[in-house]
């Protein structure tokens, strides 16, 4: 009876390594990619920025509402933004067309800027047009990312594929409620 070369370890039958690009042409893949991401995290980046200003400065000034935008440009302008522009450019099928990635950076961001400025003015109206305008950019995200059977295999893995519109569930779940909430605080 022969030996088995185990010196690679043991086979797996449905070894999901193998049928993947080496890391070389994985990142290559991302570098092409790269500029579809870039404006989304150029921005995410910046509001994250804004969002440790204006934390830094709510203390000492009694800015009332500095909790809530400074958590509101962090989390939203910052962390959603960047995972919904990279994780657009890595878990699509096809890369969205240019004018598809401007729709969605101006969308979200007209939207996040009419929810920050109905807060604070107040003006429950404005904010909820801010939201209408995110629930809009969050169905272009989501339509940009749907697979398409005649593109080549997917760049992401598995999970990612998963993950990406959970994400998407996530905001779109919390835009109604933050409304509800300017809402009885202005309303």
């Amino acid at each position: 009876m022969p030996i088995a070369d185990l010196s690679h370890g043991p086979s797996r039958p449905d070894d999901t390594v193998a049928k993947r690009p080496d890391d070389t042409v994985a990142a290559e893949i991302l570098l092409e990619r790269w500029p579809s991401a870039r404006p989304f995290v150029v921005l995410g980046a910046v509001a994250v920025m804004a969002g440790g200003a204006v934390a830094a400065v709510t203390r000492p000034t009694g800015f009332e509402l500095g909790p809530w935008l400074a958590a509101f440009l962090v989390l939203v302008g910052g962390v959603a933004q960047i995972a919904l522009g990279a994780g657009q450019a890595w878990v699509a099928d096809r890369l969205p067309d240019t004018g598809t990635v401007r729709a969605e950076l101006t969308i979200w961001n007209i939207g996040l800027a009419a929810t920050m400025a109905g807060s604070l003015l107040p003006a429950p109206l404005l904010t909820a047009l801010g939201g209408v305008a995110v629930l809009i950019a969050l169905a272009l995200f989501l339509s940009a990312t749907r697979p398409h059977h005649d593109a080549a295999a997917a760049v992401a893995p598995r999970w990612a594929r998963i993950l990406y519109p959970l994400g998407i569930v996530v905001v779109l779940i919390s835009t109604p409620i933050g409304l509800v909430l300017s809402w009885t605080r202005h309303g």
